[in-house]
């Protein structure tokens, strides 16, 4: 595999709103540093268990990790006891995440995959999809949302849920609040802030202790949008969490949470 060593935008940053483009971001460098920004450690101190039991709550046993990135989300479920199917578009990324694994002690199920065409190559029926780390926020177009949302839709059972999360773009693009990166961003020394934001584009500067400098361009969901595409592909119920707590102030979360339910429940119905 040829590893790109740095970016490429083009003359015109800004200009880059396209979906594919996250093929080109996740070069070798990146994806070498990207546990560097997470902290697996620092991470599972500010999450807990919250992932853990909203899926055994649910009755979820077999999950698809659609963005595993570095393998963290993926090896904390297969540490939890639940089977885990791993995926993502960049190949740099999974083999970074297997890598990951099996230095603790775990052999990841991987599959590379692109959302807008998951089924053609993920053949099987989970009981939850997970879809974290702001991964979604890569889609650009609003067909290329709706596409995935649906892929993801149909690979689940019956009664299947739907786990995504996205930063908190309202606060962002609203009142200006920079995220505080206690939970999500927990390494030591590490940058990640906004450095162009719009409605339809978030740039992010990632700057490393080596001053190394990296970008992603993604599009600013917000909340309440997010929702509703879940809903109109036909997920039934979507509760919205910020930063693990389902009580919060809107400007106050770094990051939603949502699970979207795909089973019908008559009983909830006037809610």
């Amino acid at each position: 595999m040829q590893k790109t060593a740095q970016q490429n935008y083009g003359d015109d940053p800004l200009k880059v709103r396209d979906t594919d483009q996250y093929k080109d971001e996740y070069v070798h460098g990146f994806v070498d540093k990207w546990d560097e920004l997470i902290d697996w450690d620092g991470r599972a101190n500010s999450e807990g268990d919250f992932f853990i039991q909203a899926l055994k709550e649910r009755g979820a046993k077999k999950i698809l990790d659609v963005a595993s990135g570095t393998g963290f989300h993926s090896v904390q479920l297969m540490k939890a006891g639940f089977e885990v199917t791993s995926a993502d578009g960049s190949p740099e990324m999974l083999a970074k995440a297997f890598e990951n694994a099996r230095k603790r002690g775990h052999i990841l199920r991987t599959v590379h995959a692109d959302w807008r065409w998951l089924n053609r190559d993920v053949h099987d029926l989970y009981d939850a999809v997970i879809c974290l780390g702001n991964s979604f926020t890569h889609l650009h177009n609003e067909n290329d949302r709706r596409k995935a949302l649906a892929e993801f839709y149909a690979t689940l059972r019956h009664d299947g849920i739907l786990i995504l999360d996205q930063r908190n773009y309202d606060a962002i693009l609203d009142h200006k609040i920079q995220p505080t990166h206690n939970y999500y961003y927990c390494g030591d020394n590490v940058s990640a802030s906004p450095e162009y934001v719009d409605d339809s584009l978030a740039r992010f500067r990632y700057e490393f202790p080596d001053k190394s400098v990296y970008h992603l361009n993604m599009f600013p969901l917000r909340k309440d949008y997010t929702r509703r595409l879940m809903k109109e592909v036909g997920f039934q119920k979507v509760t919205t969490y910020g930063d693990f707590q389902e009580t919060y102030r809107e400007a106050e979360p770094d990051f939603y949470i949502h699970i979207a339910e795909k089973n019908y429940h008559q009983q909830e119905d006037n809610e």
